[in-house]
């Protein structure tokens, strides 16, 4: 494993390891950038083909959080932590307890929170050994889940998007594929639905697809079906990767707008999307609502201050839309760019 060529790639600050025999615990975490302030970003526990698998995801993840936070204004850098899930028998409090020690004793560098893989329960676990940690229950101080505020965030870009790319003023009648109904996905979707959207489904876990059908009217199809549907905006809201080489030439949408992270298998089908004229909202610029919610935490937990940073998120998509179509760019690079010109405004300072 090339451990050093992955953190130059990816333009790194530094790479934490944990190991615990006793409790099975395997976790990384990795801070990308820490120019705005410390680094925030949640907690990923699934289970990994490869020690290397998980430390790239690691680097991506991290990467994205960096661009998240500054995009959407936050004094936060970019973090993000993963737990390799233990393919046998293991004590969750155990476990977590451990990686709230390790936490603790990164002495704030890291603020950990929920991410795939892990709920509020497992950060009031966290909390019991570590203040550096967000998404705890209200009851705490906390926020509670993320899920809600970062699907808002999405509808919010996809009207953004909708504005821009077909010129509706609403959701009314507009046709969206959901791929990937689970925490997240299943909010959207209630969104979606409220405003008026027609909606297509599809999950990997029948049982959440039909409980989207049967609480919001939705079509369902097969998981591998969902990028080929017609429809006006394609919602990838599975993990990362969704769209790429096998997905791109299928995809019948005229927008890709959704909540999961690192969308774009390689930044060239960003490319790819733009030369088909396909109306891509950058992830991390599109799905800040739930790091947007956390972030407020740090300081005293703010429900109204987090939903009105939240809905700005239209006008931030919106922005990235008009600058692409004025630079003839991509819009995954115009959103870099303009990431890259906080950071190195705050390195000026």
């Amino acid at each position: 494993m090339d451990l050093f060529g992955k953190l130059s790639t990816y333009d790194f600050g530094g790479v934490h390891f944990r190991l615990d025999k006793a409790t099975q615990l395997r976790a990384i975490v990795a801070v990308h950038d820490s120019r705005l302030g410390p680094a925030l970003g949640g907690c990923r526990f699934i289970e990994y083909d490869t020690d290397e698998a998980a430390y790239e995801d690691a680097l991506r993840l991290a990467r994205g959080m960096t661009y998240k936070a500054a995009l959407a204004g936050l004094p936060h850098g970019g973090g993000k932590s993963v737990i390799i899930r233990p393919r046998h028998h293991f004590d969750r409090v155990a476990l977590f307890r451990a990686f709230g020690k390790f936490i603790d004793d990164l002495r704030g560098h890291y603020i950990t929170a929920e991410d795939s893989g892990t709920g509020l329960e497992d950060m009031e676990i966290v909390r019991t050994m570590t203040k550096h940690v967000t998404g705890v229950d209200p009851a705490h101080g906390g926020s509670g889940d993320p899920s809600p505020f970062t699907a808002l965030g999405v509808r919010r870009g996809i009207e953004a998007c909708v504005k821009f790319k077909l010129g509706k003023n609403s959701l009314e009648g507009v046709h969206i594929a959901v791929q990937g109904v689970g925490h997240v996905g299943y909010h959207l979707c209630k969104e979606l639905h409220a405003a008026g959207a027609k909606l297509t489904v599809a999950d990997v876990d029948k049982l959440k697809s039909e409980r989207a059908q049967r609480e919001f009217g939705a079509a369902v199809v097969d998981i591998a079906a969902i990028p080929t549907v017609e429809c006006d905006v394609f919602a990838p809201c599975a993990l990362g990767a969704g769209i790429n080489d096998d997905t791109v030439p299928r995809l019948k949408a005229r927008i890709v707008a959704g909540a999961a992270n690192n969308q774009l298998a390689e930044p060239s089908h960003g490319d790819d999307l733009h030369a088909r004229g396909i109306l891509y909202a950058p992830d991390y610029a599109i799905n800040a609502g739930g790091l947007i919610n956390v972030a407020q935490e740090v300081k005293g937990y703010d429900a109204k201050a987090s939903r009105e940073k939240t809905l700005k998120i239209y006008d931030t998509i919106y922005d990235i839309c008009e600058r692409s179509k004025r630079l003839s760019a991509p819009t995954h690079k115009v959103a870099d760019i303009m990431v890259e010109e906080k950071l190195a405004a705050v390195v000026r300072a």
